[in-house]
């Protein structure tokens, strides 16, 4: 017989890849958790290097163990909810894949609970009702499903941001996460990942976002941002944050505030937007506002060097709306990077060709080659979800995952090598990297190249 939880351990399995990041979903949870007088352990699988065998030795002391999914790992999450199950844990699995395909993954992974939605109110719900002793099948309640309840409804989004606490930071501690984040080389150490907003209200084809956040976009209070940066580099020594929100500068006010909270409260510190942000949402005022604040790196979702791809994937967005908007960022002295993918629909040789001139063409001192991954909850993926001729077994963005009907698959996944070599192995662009990296980060990021690899996001 289980007893009622005292404790409850929140873990992600150990996974392929080469960039490491403090998981901010884990840590909101924690500390929620906290919040409400529920104990709770952070187990990072990944960061730890443990396998799943350490992770449910280290995890006999509790019976409630959530797991966090990302698609990339899902069989990886798969094996460790089965071995939890076999040591006679209660499983909870929550997060992107889990909320995409809820059914499947409690099917797959023997799991008692699957979170749909965001899992902090869902969560300590179902604590609650464990703790009460309530039976198994008489948990009922949006957001939740089990083997008793299998009508997947999201949880309702939380109306107001600035009620959660901040990350459990004791427990993610930005110093202890030694491998390099996005894109492989930072300018500073240790980082931290801050996302000041939740959800994006476009519909990119490509992206699960709309799926999974309903194209609501939800901000914090920027104060209450500015006293997690200030905590964060005043008691951890963080020296650079990246604002992970899927568009920072969506909302003009929103970012401003940010970036003159920065600078009113004098905090020294380096920050980047490295998921990307809109080039329509940009201009040279605001740009100039966040280069003064700290900001020394933006990225922005290009995605194609063909304007018709653009529009075939539900972009909104132009290649002179972006070109203005790199050639900005450039003036003002940022360090610009550009997000590609290829194998989108329309895709040809031509297209490709016309990519990579449009990157080569541009002030872009860094720049992402993807192929095509076809994610869960995409509009691509509700499209190509019943064909045959995908490989949904694909767990990285250096595969071909689908072939458009345009193009063959040779042309395709010789794509990726040819830009990164024709980017990367220019005189100004080892002069940038020289310039602003350190020499080993710098190895790095080219032996990736070198090998026509791509880098893993974690």
């Amino acid at each position: 017989m289980i007893t009622l939880p005292m404790k409850v351990v929140i873990t992600r399995p150990r996974y392929k890849t080469h960039l490491i990041t403090p998981p901010l979903g884990m840590g909101y949870l924690s500390s929620y958790l906290k919040n409400k007088g529920v104990e709770c352990e952070i187990i990072d699988g990944l960061n730890l290097d443990l396998s799943n065998k350490e992770i449910v030795k280290r995890s006999r002391h509790v019976d409630v163990i959530g797991i966090s999914v990302l698609s990339y790992y899902f069989l990886e999450a798969v094996d460790l909810a089965k071995r939890l199950k076999k040591a006679g844990k209660i499983v909870v699995i929550g997060g992107p894949h889990a909320s995409t395909l809820p059914i499947l993954t409690l099917k797959e992974s023997k799991a008692d609970y699957v979170v749909i939605g965001e899992g902090e109110e869902t969560l300590f719900k179902l604590i609650k009702n464990i703790k009460e002793g309530k039976k198994k099948k008489d948990i009922r309640f949006d957001g939740l499903i089990s083997a008793f309840n299998k009508k997947p409804v999201f949880a309702p989004f939380i109306k107001d941001l600035s009620s959660l606490p901040i990350p459990d930071w004791t427990q993610i501690d930005p110093r202890t996460y030694k491998k390099a984040p996005h894109g492989g080389i930072v300018s500073n150490f240790p980082v931290a990942p801050i996302m000041t907003t939740r959800g994006c209200p476009y519909e990119c084809k490509f992206c699960a976002s709309p799926h999974l956040w309903k194209r609501r976009l939800r901000f914090r209070d920027p104060q209450e941002v500015i006293q997690e940066i200030t905590y964060l580099v005043n008691t951890l020594g963080v020296k650079e944050i990246h604002f992970e929100d899927d568009n920072f500068t969506l909302k003009r006010d929103h970012a401003e505030a940010v970036c003159k909270g920065i600078i009113k409260n004098k905090i020294r510190v380096a920050w980047c937007t490295p998921n990307g942000i809109r080039a329509d949402k940009v201009d040279m005022k605001l740009l100039k506002l966040m280069k003064k604040a700290g900001c020394y790196s933006v990225a922005f979702g290009i995605e194609s060097g063909n304007d018709v791809i653009l529009k075939n994937i539900l972009k909104h967005e132009n290649l002179d709306t972006i070109r203005k908007a790199i050639m900005m960022a450039h003036k003002v002295g940022l360090i610009t990077q550009g997000f590609f993918i290829f194998g989108l629909p329309g895709e040809t040789k031509d297209t490709i060709r016309e990519t990579i001139n449009f990157a080569k063409s541009v002030p872009l001192d860094k720049a992402q080659f993807l192929l095509l991954d076809i994610i869960p909850g995409s509009a691509l993926w509700s499209e190509l979800r019943f064909d045959k001729k995908v490989n949904w077994h694909i767990d990285s963005f250096h595969e071909v995952s689908w072939l458009p009907p345009t193009i063959d698959k040779k042309t395709l996944s010789n794509a990726q090598s040819l830009a990164f070599r024709e980017f990367f192995f220019r005189p100004k662009q080892i002069f940038m990297l020289m310039r602003y990296f350190k020499i080993s980060q710098i190895s790095f990021a080219l032996k990736r190249i070198r090998d026509f690899k791509i880098f893993k996001f974690s």
